[in-house]
């Protein structure tokens, strides 16, 4: 994969030791994810993590008990225009788990994750429970997720 356009800057690092993704089939999808909503200018990091880890994020930040599969921070934009900036942690083993349950490949859900979780520092949202895979934002990550698998 060839470097991301000037002005979008996407740092990838893992805790985990089997990530089951190289990292720049990761910022193949984070960039195309920030592509498709017309992004120019962003600075993601995205960090792998495991269960433990994960679960302290969730709890210190989130209020929630356990690990979960994504956790985003979009860190202010200003406008459309403003320059994106965000802080992504994926948890692999729960994302493995997902997939299994979802009859997916390890490799898709996570990509899936990473394609979430850059939406979410956009702005997105949907609701919680069985209808958040009925929502705008997750049609959106659906299709753009098809374009990098």
């Amino acid at each position: 994969m060839k470097s991301p356009p000037r002005g979008l800057a996407i740092d990838v690092s893992s805790s985990v030791r089997r990530l089951l993704l190289s990292r720049p089939r990761v910022k193949e999808a984070a960039l195309a994810a920030l592509t498709a909503e017309g992004v120019r200018d962003a600075m993601l990091s995205i960090t792998f993590v495991g269960r433990a880890a994960m679960s302290e994020l969730n709890r210190r930040y989130l209020g929630h008990l356990g690990p979960t599969d994504v956790i985003s921070f979009g860190l202010g934009r200003q406008g459309r225009r403003g320059p994106v900036v965000g802080d992504i942690y994926i948890c692999p083993e729960i994302a493995r788990a997902n997939a299994k349950r979802q009859a997916v490949s390890s490799q898709e859900e996570l990509l899936r994750l990473v394609v979430h979780g850059t939406l979410h520092t956009l702005g997105y949202d949907h609701p919680e429970g069985a209808t958040r895979t009925e929502s705008p934002m997750w049609r959106r990550q659906e299709r753009i997720l098809a374009r990098v698998i």
